[in-house]
């Protein structure tokens, strides 16, 4: 049984993913350049999803990848 509220829990919390909006800038087989306010690379191993919605780019990662 897991607890929602364990000390694991608050010591080692679950790290959270996002749809971000992005402007891709360039790519390379390795890596994708996104400008969301700066410029920033982002390995492909970490983009869990890209989707486009409303004609704005949006990639699928962890909070902590777009900052």
């Amino acid at each position: 049984m897991s607890w929602p509220f364990s000390i694991r829990n608050i010591i080692y919390p679950k790290e959270k993913y996002i749809w971000a909006q992005v402007k891709i800038i360039h790519e390379t087989d390795k890596a994708i350049l996104v400008d969301n306010g700066r410029k920033t690379w982002i390995p492909k191993s970490r983009i869990h999803g890209i989707r486009l919605r409303h004609n704005i780019f949006e990639i699928y990662t962890k909070e902590s990848t777009i900052g």
